[in-house]
């Protein structure tokens, strides 16, 4: 059986032709070229965008059953308690609105090309976030100093169990910021793409956004 050897103009329109009916993600959606002949497949940022968006709808509805359980467990009013909120909570969350602020700092002197503003405001950005946990720490043991643990009663339980909660989810923003921070200088020269600060912003304004429900939601209801 004889051998079909593509000339090729007939190897470049199949290849053509699979981009075009192949579906999936487009080559060099986000501009750049062939690195030493081999193309790039980028997805798209709406992608990203998505994921993230259906990351934070399960965390809202985490938070939605936590606080249905608050409010139903203080209606039985079984051991319920009082217990009393940490001062330091306002600094807290003063810190953490800070850092929201600037975490876009970052991001405009990014989009202006600022690459020392954008990688400085980036990091102030991490230790702040860091300051917010050892901020909730120092909440906790002022808790216990006061003799209010996790088992106390039933109030006690829940403030820790959301302030806790919300840390763990602060601390995997906190872990993409110190990524960002590492990879900053090639992201500032546009050598990588800019698509996980824009993630990473949407994720980290939302934590602040959570931090200040779960904050109205212990004073009103604890």
């Amino acid at each position: 059986m004889g051998t079909t050897t593509l000339t090729k103009p007939d190897r470049d329109s199949l290849a053509g032709d699979t981009g075009r009916n192949g579906g999936g993600f487009r080559r060099n959606d986000f501009g750049g070229g062939d690195s030493g002949g081999a193309r790039e497949w980028r997805v798209p940022m709406r992608t990203y965008r998505t994921g993230m968006w259906l990351g934070l709808a399960g965390i809202v509805m985490l938070f939605a059953a936590f606080t249905s359980a608050l409010i139903v467990r203080k209606g039985l009013g079984e051991n319920w308690g009082s217990t009393p909120i940490p001062h330091v909570l306002w600094l807290n969350t003063l810190v953490l609105i800070a850092s929201s602020a600037t975490l876009e700092v970052s991001r405009r002197a990014l989009a202006r090309r600022l690459s020392i503003r954008f990688t400085g405001w980036l990091y102030a950005t991490t230790v702040l976030g860091l300051v917010f946990l050892a901020g909730q720490v120092a909440a906790w043991r002022e808790l216990a100093a006061r003799g209010f643990y996790l088992a106390t009663n039933t109030s006690a339980s829940f403030l820790y169990l959301l302030t806790a909660a919300h840390g763990v989810h602060l601390l995997g923003g906190i872990m993409a910021l110190a990524y960002l921070a590492m990879r900053a200088p090639a992201i500032a020269t546009g050598r990588q793409r800019r698509t996980a600060v824009d993630v990473t912003a949407i994720y980290w304004h939302f934590m602040d956004g959570l931090w200040i429900y779960i904050l109205i939601l212990l004073l009103t209801r604890l």
